[in-house]
């Protein structure tokens, strides 16, 4: 018997449907447009854009070479690829903010665990065009608005990652720290102190999280404008009553975050306790060959949060059957005027009156109409509520 994939499931479950739905019905109402890109993707794209130093591209990018020769991979996450397509279409010419919301599945090999699989789920907004620390806010205003929706509770840690003028000096004493500590860091941070310091503040190793606990924070190294914006940032969200804790050690496993990092969290998933996360990447369109945009934007983990998601039991849409098979026809066609404001499902297989009414409350559904011989004859139903 051939099975699905280690770490790939089918999706039989309506939670799905609900957190998609409720995703996007939140995102319009904040303005935003759909898009999908496409699952396969150049290779440089991500090299690019997450950062070579990134666990997900030196260890868990589905990458392969096609039949035409060409480099490609299964996208690990969602933003670059957004962000490609916003380019591609010259959206970065226009001149006006844009902004899009998606939802698909990513793609990256790694231990399959609860909440994390090698396929998964992500629901993302990505807004283009507005450099204003606000926007920020709005950002996570949506993501809080969809947890809201969902009933879901979280923590939302915040964290300010600097710009091009504070961060250069503050890597500094990082890596001076670091260099002091080396022989006492696992392999990964050793390289990482060379190509992407800040990122040892994302080691999950608990001897680095110890030694990292002493290392220099961003926080405390902010230029003032930076510094300015993130009291910004606090304040908006306490104006709009979202609670948060800052985590000086919050930088994201992505390399083109700058300034506004955060992450929604839960404690009832387990260790993978992260739901949702984001921040700004002013430079990252003009990396990938855009012209200069700035951007933020989250993804939310759909594996992650589906267990924390319910639907209601409640009775829906209607049952049709018939007694004989003569009968068939005439609810096919009366189902299909009664499917224009409810939903109707229709049983092909002939059945007595007792199996459909117990295959009809097995469905769950809220009413029976039921035809046989006498029924047919007059154009009625055998009709019960269930």
């Amino acid at each position: 018997m051939i099975k699905a994939l280690r770490g790939m499931k089918d999706i039989l479950d309506k939670r799905f449907l609900k957190i998609f739905d409720t995703a996007r019905e939140v995102a319009e109402t904040y303005g935003y447009e759909y898009i999908e890109t496409p699952i396969l993707e150049e290779t440089a794209l991500f090299k690019r854009s997450v950062g070579e130093s990134s666990d997900i591209v030196n260890k868990e990018m589905y990458q392969f070479t096609d039949k035409g020769g060409n480099d490609v991979v299964l996208r690990p996450e969602g933003t670059a690829g957004v962000v490609r397509s916003f380019i591609e279409h010259k959206f970065d010419r226009q001149g006006t903010p844009k902004r899009f919301w998606y939802f698909g599945p990513m793609f990256r090999y790694e231990r399959p665990q609860k909440g994390r699989l090698r396929e998964f789920h992500q629901f993302g907004i990505e807004s283009f065009g507005e450099a204003s620390v606000y926007e920020d806010i709005n950002v996570i205003s949506i993501a809080a608005d969809i947890f809201k929706a969902l009933n879901i509770e979280y923590t939302l840690k915040i964290n300010s990652l600097g710009c091009n003028i504070c961060m250069p000096k503050y890597k500094e004493k990082l890596v001076d720290f670091l260099n002091i500590h080396k022989n006492e860091l696992c392999e990964d941070c050793q390289r990482r102190i060379t190509q992407n310091p800040i990122r040892t503040l994302d080691c999950k190793n608990k001897n680095c999280q110890a030694i990292l606990k002493d290392a220099p924070k961003i926080t405390d190294n902010l230029c003032e404008s930076c510094q300015v914006d993130f009291e910004k940032l606090k304040k908006g969200l306490d104006n709009l009553e979202i609670k948060y804790e800052v985590d000086k050690h919050l930088v994201r496993g992505l390399d083109y975050y700058t300034k506004t990092t955060f992450e929604f969290v839960s404690n009832k998933i387990g260790a993978q306790s992260a739901i949702a996360g984001g921040g700004r990447y002013d430079k990252l369109v003009e990396f990938l060959g855009g012209k200069p945009t700035p951007g933020v934007g989250f993804a939310i983990g759909v594996e992650r949060i589906i267990d924390l998601v319910s639907v209601d039991d409640v009775r829906v849409g209607i049952y049709m059957g018939a007694m004989i098979e003569e009968a068939i026809p005439f609810i096919q066609k009366e189902a299909s005027k009664l499917r224009q404001n409810e939903k109707v499902f229709v049983e092909t297989k002939v059945k007595s009156l007792k199996a459909h009414l117990k295959a009809a409350d097995k469905g769950n559904y809220k009413k029976a109409l039921v035809v046989g011989v006498d029924e047919l004859k007059n154009g009625e139903f055998f009709e019960k509520e269930l």
